[in-house]
């Protein structure tokens, strides 16, 4: 903005504060002082606003008047609005109105080409197209268009009429108000939480494009439902405000005395009017009233009563005074209200008031808290505690220090506190003296060891708490990893979200099904690509967080090892394989699993072992020796899980050096329906080896040729996870291994 109006403007809303006409005049004076046509063009400005009646909206709420020549009359623009319904404007044919904002009329339309679809056509309205409004306009127009998120309304178009009016097609959001949808709906605490992280997200993902939305509330989040699925759209970026850089060619001046955005909902420096610059913790503090609102039914102040009680005392209220806490305001709720409200969340309200008490309490205060430095610093991070509350993890937000109290009270009342001070300085003083005589005439020595060991459990204490809150949120940033691996996962840039996984320790992983479902696709995918040793990692990962459940002596205790085991021997790590199954034996050793004996078997005998591995395989033989032995078919089926069994028990006769017996559990299973090739091609491994124990090169060789030509015509194409016709990936990959020790075992005999 040129400089000259912009000091044009500033005086006249200095000016418009003065009540007194005198003190007015003087202020002209003063001000213009050599510039007579600066106080000229000012008294006509202020003679025009005399005019006109204040503009006073709930949603851009302002002590200014826009002074336009052209501003049309409420009847010429119904005539207006009625003649552009049923009109066309380009590709889109005007169906109906659905409402109006402070600048802007929104219509039903219905894209003609290049598809039928309904939109939402939003337009200038006629006569408010002066230099601000159409700025503001433009705003929105150019901070939705940086919008790319399922929980934004998307923009599709943008133009102007034939007369010259802005306008823009935005997806057509067809829902409900989010208080009204889960009130309507009955919708418990946990559930509109759910939703809430949502719209955290949204506000993110907003803040990251550089936009700030300022007018976050209810009747801006509508929810529509897709199969059943509430989904939140956030709507309505038409006061937005860049964060960085600018959004238009148009300047946006928010004047002095101007209030951006809804009183019951805005943050204290959008009220303040001191010039601060407003940053994406206004819209956080906005969250927390939309949070304190779903929670309670009511915002922290409200929006009547701020408006009723006039400017300056609403001022006061928004920047001095603190909301009740959400549980608090629910106790001094009627017993109607209260009663109205817990049954709109689907409780009673002793639960009610029990449910958000505490960590809610302090999650919904830290977002609201006066000075922003205190809130939350991110959406993200809002939506984080949020989602620790649901999943019964300690929180990061902490009800305010007694010392942070004090500060607030002492800045209330500075005077009062400057006497006591003075007085209280000269009482410590004396005290002082008095205790230091006192201590000096006591067992001093004694005094100063306690009070250094209590200074000592002090600074443990610290120590400990500052360790466990860097542990809370390392945790956290590790599921923020992983989530998004996820997320790129879906997309698939694999390469991407394997990078990030890298980055998240074994210990920082917390068990869920989309944490360990994008591990084990990563790990696959690492596999496919010949990435031993990062698919040996992903999968560790898994195994390892398996450890922590001691009770869980199923074959799903030994799934992911089907694939570590064997990874870690492809990667070259046979420590860290020998660490891995002595680990496994701690834990599943005595386990009852017909599946998991089998599976801890095998994978302990991938390489030889030493005699107390050998040791401790003995009672998971004797148990799948017993089952093959069975005439119950739940038991013995004589086919799948047969063969596989009496494989482990071939490969733990051969680590013994017991070959013919190798041999002949191998002969064994070879009768039985239903085995995998993987399984067939390992058979004839394993017994390829034990003929060259025994010395007979000849049959040696030739089942070690077909096993050879089984696992290598596997290989030479992409392999595919649990393809019926060629058996498990983990299978194929125990069998690489023993084609290896197979191979190197032939060229070890001499041929004539």
């Amino acid at each position: 903005m040129d400089s000259g109006i912009a000091r044009e403007e500033s005086l006249f809303e200095a000016a418009l504060q003065i009540e007194d006409s005198a003190e007015r005049e003087r202020f002209l004076d003063a001000s213009c002082a050599g510039e007579a046509e600066l106080r000229d063009q000012l008294e006509k400005l202020l003679a025009a606003h005399a005019k006109t009646e204040r503009l006073f909206t709930p949603r851009v709420f302002q002590f200014i008047q826009e002074s336009s020549p052209a501003r049309a009359t409420d009847g010429d623009e119904q005539v207006v609005d009625e003649k552009l319904i049923g009109a066309r404007v380009g590709r889109y044919k005007i169906l109906q109105k659905l409402g109006e904002g402070g600048c802007g009329t929104v219509y039903l339309a219905e894209q003609q080409e290049p598809l039928r679809r309904r939109v939402a056509f939003k337009v200038v309205k006629l006569g408010m197209d002066t230099r601000s409004v159409i700025a503001r306009f433009e705003t929105e127009r150019q901070a939705l268009a940086l919008m790319d998120h399922p929980n934004i309304a998307k923009v599709l178009d943008a133009g102007a009429t034939e007369s010259g009016r802005p306008f823009f097609v935005m997806e057509f959001v067809q829902g409900t108000r989010i208080t009204e949808y889960c009130d309507e709906n009955h919708l418990d605490a946990p559930q509109r939480l759910r939703l809430f992280l949502q719209v955290c997200h949204a506000i993110q993902h907003a803040h990251q494009k550089g936009v700030i939305h300022r007018d976050i509330k209810p009747s801006n989040i509508l929810v529509t439902v897709n199969d059943e699925v509430p989904m939140p759209k956030v709507i309505d970026f038409g006061i937005a405000k860049a964060t960085e850089g600018k959004l238009t060619d148009h300047t946006v001046f928010t004047a002095y005395g101007q209030f951006i955005g809804t009183p019951a909902y805005m943050s204290p420096e959008q009220a303040e009017l001191s010039g601060m610059d407003v940053d994406t913790r206004s819209d956080i503090y906005s969250l927390g009233v939309l949070l304190y609102e779903l929670l309670t039914g009511r915002p922290p102040f409200d929006q009547k009563e701020l408006v009723d009680s006039g400017f300056g005392e609403m001022r006061r209220t928004l920047l001095e005074t603190e909301p009740a806490r959400p549980s608090a305001r629910l106790t001094s709720l009627a017993d109607t209200d209260l009663t109205t409200t817990a049954r709109r969340r689907h409780t009673e309200p002793p639960n009610l008031i029990k449910s958000v008490k505490g960590d809610l309490d302090w999650i919904v205060m830290k977002a609201l808290e006066k000075d922003r430095a205190r809130r939350y610093q991110t959406a993200n991070g809002l939506a984080m505690d949020v989602q620790r509350y649901l999943i019964n993890e300690p929180v990061l937000a902490r009800p305010p220090s007694q010392f942070y109290r004090l500060r607030k009270l002492v800045r209330r009342n500075k005077v009062a506190f400057a006497a006591g001070a003075t007085v209280m300085a000269t009482l410590i003083a004396g005290l002082g003296v008095s205790t230091h005589l006192f201590l000096s005439e006591r067992e001093s020595l004694k005094v100063q060891e306690r009070l250094r060991q209590e200074a000592d459990q002090a600074r443990i204490e610290a120590e400990q708490a500052r360790a466990n809150e860097s542990l809370l949120r390392k945790k956290a940033e590790a599921r923020e990893k992983i989530n998004q691996a996820r997320v790129l996962v879906v997309h698939d840039r694999m390469l991407e979200a394997d990078d990030l996984l890298a980055q998240v320790p074994a210990e920082l992983f917390s068990p869920s099904l989309d944490a360990t479902t994008a591990f084990r696709e990563l790990g696959d995918w690492n596999v496919f690509n010949g990435n031993w040793t990062q698919a040996a990692d992903r999968y560790l990962v898994l195994v390892q967080v398996g450890q922590v459940d001691k009770e869980d002596q199923t074959d799903a205790a030994t799934r992911d090892l089907l694939m570590a085991a064997p990874l870690m021997i492809e990667a070259g790590n046979l420590t860290g394989y020998d660490q891995l199954r002595k680990m496994e034996l701690d834990r599943l050793a005595g386990t009852k699993n017909l599946v998991a004996a089998e599976q801890l078997v095998k994978t302990s005998l991938l390489l030889t072992a030493d005699p107390s591995v050998m040791r401790r395989l003995d009672p998971l033989a004797k148990m799948l020796a017993d089952s093959l032995a069975s005439s119950d078919p739940k038991i013995n089926d004589r086919g799948y899980y047969a063969s596989w069994r009496t494989f482990a028990l071939a490969l733990l006769e051969y680590r013994r050096g017991d070959y013919p017996a190798a041999v002949a559990w191998l002969e064994k299973g070879s009768s039985y329906a239903g085995q995998t090739p993987s399984c067939v091609a390992l058979a004839h491994v394993l017994i390829g080896m034990s003929w060259f124990q025994l010395g007979k090169l000849d049959e040696a060789d030739a089942e070690l040729r077909t096993g050879s030509q089984m696992i290598n015509r596997v290989f030479q194409k992409q392999l595919e996870w649990g393809d019926p016709q060629s058996g498990q990936l983990p299978g194929w990959l125990t069998a690489r291994i023993f084609l290896r020790e197979a191979e190197n075992l032939q060229d070890s005999y001499p041929r004539d």
